[in-house]
């Protein structure tokens, strides 16, 4: 069992930057493969950044990719997302989610919403022009 609280949300300018913090409970954090998935008004839960559980592996969705970046800290249950250059566009909750999955089956079903076993509870971010 993992239990996911994010923080680190808020209201920042075009341009801004912010960074999303994910603590994990349970001492087994180490072995999950994490993810970032946002979700905005009348949208559809989308794939942000991926991570393996070892941190080997990272992966981005091409909306963010060169401006947002997705590290794991094992030995401090965090998961992160550096968010620069950020949109209007990028307004959204944002979810962390552990997925249990080995590393190769995660390599194939990172991006989707039901490869993950754990969510937390979401945080917004919202990016005024």
């Amino acid at each position: 069992q993992v239990q996911l609280v994010e923080s680190g949300g808020g209201l920042v300018q075009a341009g801004g930057s912010l960074r999303l913090s994910c603590t994990a409970s349970g001492r087994t954090f180490s072995s999950y493969n994490m993810g970032w998935f946002r979700q905005a008004p009348g949208k559809e839960r989308a794939f942000v950044a991926g991570i393996s559980w070892n941190g080997f592996s990272t992966y981005h969705a091409d909306s963010v990719k060169n401006r947002f970046t997705i590290s794991k800290d094992n030995a401090k249950n965090t998961l992160y997302l550096q968010m620069n250059s950020l949109k209007p566009e990028d307004t959204a909750v944002y979810y962390c989610a552990a997925s249990g999955s080995s590393s190769i089956n995660y390599s194939r079903k990172y991006y989707a919403t039901n490869e993950y076993d754990y969510w937390g509870q979401g945080t917004q971010v919202t990016v005024s022009s």
